[in-house]
């Protein structure tokens, strides 16, 4: 049924995440967390998802088909988090956060361009700048200034472009880098996550 997840509004991630990710038999618990759930939470801020499971190999393993009704435009896992998140983005675009916080993780080695990996890349940068905006918000400015430093160093630094001082930067250095790079190994991106994401940049001003 177009718009609906097992008889639930689609548009409202608060019910319709938890009831996915309820139907898999490991997992025991999903909690809206974060500024959702504390009431605080600006028009572009995540949706954060505290999921506890029994067996998380099995749901890790069947999480892509769990979340596929919600339509995302991109989803990953955070290669750069203390514990394992899968990061959704869904049309809005709005941001999904699926936390698993009893599995920690080392941080991933920066990013490497390759045919195989540029879209990825894309992705991850188009999540992190949505992030950023969302900081940028809030007049955290640290937070800005040192997600700015982390995002040169893990992913626009391997694309080999310069160290952005202001987010309206990282953009322009990031696709200037990406074009070079579809051109150089014979790829292309989707633009589909970048006709999202872009506009909310772009009203923010951050």
């Amino acid at each position: 049924m177009a718009g609906r997840v097992a008889g639930l509004a689609a548009d409202d991630p608060a019910v319709t995440v938890p009831a996915l990710l309820r139907t898999h038999p490991a997992v025991a618990a999903v909690s809206l967390v974060g500024s959702r759930a504390e009431g605080r939470a600006l028009e572009i801020s995540d949706w954060d998802f505290s999921v506890e499971t029994d067996d998380f190999g099995a749901v890790a393993r069947d999480l892509p088909g769990l979340v596929a009704p919600l339509g995302p435009i991109a989803a990953q896992w955070d290669r750069y988090a203390s514990h394992r998140c899968f990061m959704l983005i869904l049309p809005g675009p709005r941001k999904v956060d699926l936390l698993f916080l009893d599995e920690p993780q080392e941080w991933s080695p920066p990013w490497e361009p390759a045919p195989e990996t540029l879209p990825a890349i894309d992705d991850h940068f188009w999540d992190w700048a949505l992030w950023l905006e969302q900081k940028h918000a809030r007049g955290d400015r640290g937070a800005v200034e040192h997600g700015l430093v982390d995002l040169h160093r893990l992913l626009l630094e391997p694309l080999g472009a310069p160290a952005p001082g202001s987010l309206p930067e990282a953009v322009e250095v990031f696709v200037a880098a990406r074009d070079r790079l579809e051109r150089a190994l014979g790829v292309t991106v989707s633009r589909g996550l970048e006709r999202e994401v872009r506009p909310v940049l772009e009203r923010g001003g951050a």
